[in-house]
């Protein structure tokens, strides 16, 4: 897992979430989050060139990218690396390896559309933060959850977040 210092911004801002600092400071914040599969978690700062996913021969097996910022986007749709989550999904492109991608920007210039078009033809998913309601969501939480199994949908991770089209919960 990587968090970029918009990132962090965003998780203070929306979440209210105000830390940060060395990266063994953040992945014990991150395992305290994720109870039971925080053990399994890695943390690479976002300035980490030299993290094991900026090389091909360690490429991640699948990259998400949540949410995604329209220049962060752009920016991998350029192939320009700039930071290590764009040269960790440039390594997951160039490796065939799943990219997805879930923009949350509202409304969409045809500049966006053009690179999420370009992304879309070199496989990426692209998986905008839209809920659906067939599931007649009660709380903001069954919204959140929708658009969490989405994602998890898009690199085969089952899930029982939300209920499927004619099935249960």
């Amino acid at each position: 897992m990587l968090i970029t210092e918009a990132g962090f911004a965003v998780l203070k801002e929306e979440c209210g979430l105000e830390w940060g600092g060395a990266e063994s400071v953040v992945l014990d914040e991150l395992r305290s989050r994720l109870c039971h599969e925080g053990d399994r978690l890695g943390y690479y700062a976002g300035n980490d060139l030299l993290a094991p996913i900026a090389s091909g021969s360690s490429a991640p097996d699948a990259m998400l990218v949540v949410p995604c910022s329209m220049g962060t986007l752009s920016r991998i749709s350029s192939g320009n690396s700039g930071n290590l989550l764009e040269r960790a999904a440039d390594v997951t492109l160039k490796e065939g390896r799943p990219l997805v991608l879930v923009p949350r920007e509202t409304p969409l210039n045809a500049i966006h559309l053009e690179h999420m078009l370009k992304l879309a033809r070199l496989g990426v998913r692209i998986v905008p933060a839209m809920p659906a309601f067939y599931q007649r969501p009660q709380t903001m939480e069954d919204l959140v959850d929708f658009v969490a199994g989405k994602i998890l949908d898009s690199v085969q991770v089952e899930h029982t977040l939300f209920k499927r089209w004619g099935g249960e919960r």
